[in-house]
């Protein structure tokens, strides 16, 4: 058992143990699991329950950003925030419901949504990010970052009914950036959303963090998964690399 890596007490080894079973993780997988440290952009319907479920899971070190306090509009999805809390900071919100989850977790919340500005120093923190951004400029600056620092990045959005996800491995997989050269048109920062569709989507993004932490089965690079829960078809479509991309051609 490789010793860098932090042992586990009696109480973790109790809380994870129907998760240790899963074959090729074990205890060994665990303890990755515990020394990870993760980035998720924004507490929102997909951000807030992709941390929930890596709080769950035994990640060692989330590290949230999100700015501003909580909403009724927010509680239809929000797992993170509650009818008790509004009006007040959701990242005062975030750590009370995630240590309420499982006191083992580190969480370092970020009153600041994740732009040019802050992104370098928040991804230098972590080894891998969590994009649950809805803003176009926050996910790019994230990809950007995340290309940059050589992190793995698990892309998720939605919107209505739909929903999508890949990871990103920089040198490896296309970015954001090469499946959106140009910035979208149009897009709106409030848009259709059932709690039902984030969560599921952002359930599928944690389990991606969590392969991507242990090593086991294989993660959805190269791929794209397109989620449309009106009919419940799912595809996955190969994705490819732009050589001439602004941000990873070069990497």
């Amino acid at each position: 058992m490789p010793d860098s890596l932090p042992p586990l007490s009696d109480a973790e080894r109790a809380r994870y143990e129907w998760q240790m079973w899963t074959p090729d993780v074990g205890e060994d997988g665990q303890r990755k699991l515990k020394n990870a440290s993760v980035l998720v952009s924004r507490a929102g319907g997909v951000g807030g329950t992709v941390a929930y479920y890596l709080a769950a899971a035994g990640i060692g070190r989330l590290v949230i950003a999100h700015a501003g306090d909580v909403k009724p509009s927010d509680l239809n999805r929000q797992l993170l925030m509650t009818t008790d809390w509004l009006g007040k900071p959701r990242t005062e919100s975030i750590p009370r419901r995630l240590r309420e989850l499982n006191p083992h977790v580190e969480v370092h919340c970020v009153a600041e949504n994740i732009s040019e500005d802050n992104v370098d120093a928040l991804v230098q923190q972590v080894d891998l990010v969590v994009d649950a951004a809805p803003l176009y400029e926050e996910r790019f600056a994230m990809n950007r970052a995340a290309v940059q620092q050589r992190k793995p990045l698990v892309e998720c959005a939605m919107y209505d009914l739909d929903a999508q996800l890949t990871t990103i491995i920089p040198g490896q997989t296309p970015c954001l950036r090469c499946l959106y050269p140009a910035d979208p048109p149009n897009w709106k920062r409030e848009f259709p959303v059932f709690g039902a569709v984030s969560g599921m989507i952002a359930s599928m993004a944690a389990v991606e963090v969590i392969k991507l932490v242990t090593g086991i089965g294989q993660p959805l690079t190269n791929r794209m998964l397109w989620a449309n829960l009106r009919s419940m078809n799912f595809r996955t479509l190969p994705i490819a690399r732009r050589p001439d991309c602004d941000v990873c051609g070069s990497v």
